[in-house]
């Protein structure tokens, strides 16, 4: 009997979900499969809201951000009866295999289905954030990196035009993978991020901020602060306000929000995502050659170039900090002192 393959994006977008769609149902159709798409995440699961995929419904789609099944939160998910109602779905659909493309909340709805569900559960990694063990990098991490440098690489023309102050807020949920990336490549003179500010220090912090502006402004006349979204005592606006209030910096706010998690993939996030798809796919034609049953349900990574199989179990379970090396280099030799 054909096996029958669904796959549904769940939580934040992120670009290169839609290359992970189409490696799949591609792979999937060469592979005897069919393959079908539920809308909106968990809730067109739920609702039982789907199309079938094809090669049709997958043409040109890789150079687009977003993604073609839609994605949404899933307040149902979150309680025992709403995990039921998927479930049910699941086993009236007949699906064998659900795969889902997603961040940490989305692999959490993964490990409640597995309680209740006897199929086999796939997970790849889809989130800006960077924030899941298991993998090197997640799909969509290296498109926001270089939106977020574009956009403050623009910032820093007019930071050195008008020889002001620039705080630049970027996203990251809990961690400062983009802040990190993104103030290095933009050499920022300043990253304020969850690897090296303590919410509790923030008066320390402040004047030691202040104090390399000072200094810095000395040198030449801009100085550009990337900060981490979540992390700053009343937010990055109120940081903006203590700096102007308790010094002669005439200091700008730049939050760029949303615009990381849109446009076109990386090349580097079109591959990942592609060879991920495939690789989940794989993993259905061998599951018993490639997963142990210990592992199940699985996300699908890469770690030093080669893929790799852990158990969601696990995933949840281990955090993803920034190198704490890359964190003292940062601070060593290219912070402003």
């Amino acid at each position: 009997m054909t096996k029958r393959i669904a796959v549904l994006t769940s939580g934040g977008d992120a670009p290169g979900m839609n290359s992970a769609i189409r490696a799949i149902t591609l792979s999937a159709i060469k592979s005897g499969f069919q393959c079908f798409g539920f809308f909106h995440g968990y809730n067109g699961l739920i609702e039982q809201e789907y199309t079938e995929l094809d090669t049709h419904t997958v043409t040109d789609i890789t150079q687009l951000g977003g993604t073609i099944l839609k994605s949404a939160r899933c307040p149902a998910m979150l309680e025992p009866a709403g995990v039921l109602q998927a479930v049910n779905a699941l086993r009236k659909l007949h699906i064998d295999v659900l795969i889902v493309i997603g961040g940490d909340g989305s692999f959490r709805g993964m490990q409640a289905l597995s309680e209740h569900w006897e199929g086999q559960l796939i997970g790849l990694p889809g989130t800006i954030d960077n924030d899941l063990a298991g993998c090197d990098n997640t799909i969509g991490f290296s498109t926001a990196v270089n939106t977020a440098t574009s956009a403050i690489d623009k910032i820093r023309d007019t930071a050195n035009a008008f020889e002001r102050v620039f705080i630049t807020e970027v996203m990251g949920r809990h961690n400062g993978h983009i802040a990190y990336h993104v103030g290095i490549a933009t050499g920022a003179e300043a990253i304020i991020s969850f690897e090296n500010c303590n919410p509790k220090n923030a008066p320390e912090i402040l004047q030691h901020l202040k104090k390399a502006i000072e200094q810095q402004q000395q040198k030449h006349g801009s100085f550009l602060i990337v900060l981490a979204e979540n992390l700053w005592p009343g937010g990055a606006q109120a940081l903006k306000d203590k700096i102007n209030k308790t010094s002669a910096t005439n200091c700008a706010l730049c939050v760029l929000g949303h615009i990381q998690r849109g446009g076109a993939p990386s090349v580097e996030d079109r591959i990942l995502a592609t060879e991920l798809g495939v690789a989940a796919v794989e993993a259905v034609r061998h599951d018993k050659e490639l997963i142990h049953a210990d592992l199940c349900p699985i996300m699908i990574g890469k770690i030093n170039g080669m893929l790799s199989h852990t158990a969601i179990e696990q995933v949840l379970g281990l955090d993803k900090p920034v190198s704490p090396q890359w964190v003292q280099r940062y601070q060593h030799f290219l912070a402003e002192s």
